[in-house]
């Protein structure tokens, strides 16, 4: 923990654990013990849950629900092998557009026919990583969609369509495999376990970010463009921006850094926070914001060595910033329970978001605006908490407009529909939720074999991805 940073975490363990009586020589502990130790244990009791008899297995998955939120945080911090893999995909169905009024009559009727829940024809699992998938993105202009695992690699799994035939079923091509491996400027450390990623808006190229501070670009046939390497830090967030010609990326080194990704020019580094830097997202092609374990939010503009606007307000770590559609308002979440908004106009929130019981993961506002598919939706924003709900809130009149309840634990991704009109979201308890952004409505779930960390709609909106803490991801046909 204290090669991590993580002070007051050390000093709690110490005191509760009463490990300073222990008569172990620290000089001898390798680094990384404790979560090696952690991660042996999870990987036991899952495997307990599935031999013993149902008590037992309940028991046993309500021990490692508990400890995954904890796990998770350490991880991106910690030690991780590496690996290879085999392959495995499923086959998807090809879905069929329809026209737009059946659209919204299906909406809180269900996506797929009747039931609450999907059937196993309507979900591909894709398995191959060896380790849990902490994230996942799809192309947005190509039938490809993106994983990254600890497992030190990501991979990009084409989903085709058969050759000569729209009506008959696709065939989902095995994944390519994007090895972290070791790269020529110096000894690699012990972990390269893949943080981040993200494509450019031309789904020409793909970005990952690692434990090893080092951000890659592939193309979107995996090949490996270029690394890029200033970070002393593991990478937690990246981010491209609107026009796909520069890439951003925030690191435990406290720094952002704006790259040209091709060439790997360093544009300009920014060193505002005192403390690792979590998240980034961009307003526009040249100004961007930084969240940090710091509390603090800065607004940065490229070519500019002072920072534009530093927001100030929270009272715990800043997990996650988002940027509104239209670039004018900033949402932020945190682990002092809130999520607030800001604007540009003043350095002071002009929402506080006081609603949750606990730690705020993540938000995401809905798609709306010029360029969207209903440009005349309502601007709501999405937060998930550890308390095991998600907010929808109206943000002109600052007010929650439905709590969306039906998850168990915590929840840790939240995503619109491309035209807005649903947003799904993941849980540690296994299930992914779609949910009527209009009426707050429960439409359908999915339950997996495991912790759900992220979760993504394609940009046709037929289809949902998540990605599970038992080392796979989940296609989910929605046929829309």
């Amino acid at each position: 923990m204290l090669e991590s940073g993580f002070q007051h975490s050390a000093f709690t363990f110490g005191a509760e654990s009463t490990i300073s009586k222990s008569s172990i020589n620290g000089e001898n502990v390798p680094a990384g013990a404790l979560i090696t130790f952690i991660q042996k244990g999870l990987q036991y009791i899952e495997v307990e849950s599935q031999l013993n008899d149902s008590d037992l297995e309940a028991e046993a998955q309500q021990t490692l629900d508990l400890l995954r939120p904890q796990v998770k945080r350490a991880r991106t911090a910690e030690n991780s092998d590496t690996g290879n893999a085999a392959v495995k995909g499923e086959v998807v169905e090809e879905v069929e557009e329809e026209d737009r009024a059946q659209e919204e009559s299906d909406v809180g009727a269900g996506l797929i026919g009747g039931g609450m829940h999907f059937e196993s024809k309507d979900v591909a699992t894709l398995e191959g990583h060896e380790k849990e998938v902490f994230i996942c993105a799809w192309n947005p202009k190509k039938p490809l969609i993106a994983s990254g695992s600890s497992d030190s690699t990501a991979r990009i799994w084409p989903v085709m369509p058969s050759p000569g035939s729209s009506d008959v079923q696709p065939h989902l091509d095995g994944p390519i495999v994007l090895e972290h491996t070791e790269d020529s400027q110096g000894p690699a450390p012990v972990s390269r376990d893949v943080t981040t990623l993200d494509w450019n808006c031309h789904g020409s190229m793909l970005a990952t970010g690692s434990y090893d501070g080092s951000a890659r670009i592939w193309n979107d046939r995996g090949v490996l463009l270029n690394t890029l390497s200033k970070h002393i830090g593991p990478i937690f967030s990246l981010k491209w921006n609107k026009k796909g010609d520069c890439l951003l990326s925030g690191s435990v080194d406290k720094t952002a850094i704006v790259w040209d990704p091709l060439s790997g020019v360093i544009k300009q580094q920014f060193e505002f926070h005192t403390e690792p830097t979590l998240d980034v997202d961009w307003k526009d092609n040249t100004t961007f914001a930084t969240c940090s374990t710091d509390k603090k939010v800065f607004v940065c503009e490229l070519g500019k060595t002072e920072y534009v606007r530093k927001f100030e307000g929270h009272e715990d770590e800043v997990n996650a910033i988002k940027w509104c559609p239209r670039g004018r308002l900033l949402a932020s979440c945190s682990d002092d329970w809130t999520a607030k908004i800001w604007s540009m106009n003043s350095s002071k929130f002009m929402l506080d978001l006081r609603e949750h019981q606990k730690e705020i993961y993540t938000i995401k506002w809905s798609p709306t605006g010029p360029g969207t598919a209903n440009p005349n939706l309502p601007l709501v924003l999405a937060s998930a908490s550890f308390d095991s709900i998600v907010k929808i809130w109206d943000v002109e009149k600052g007010k929650r407009i439905h709590d969306l309840c039906k998850h168990t634990d915590s929840v840790y991704s939240v995503a619109f529909s491309p035209d807005g009109q649903y947003l799904a979201s993941g849980s540690s308890d296994h299930c992914l939720h779609i949910w009527s952004a209009k009426d707050g409505s429960l439409v359908k779930t999915y339950t997996g074999n495991g912790g759900i960390f992220e979760v993504c709609w394609n940009s046709r909106g037929n289809k949902v991805a998540a990605c599970f803490s038992n080392n796979t991801l989940a296609v989910i046909d929605l046929r829309k």
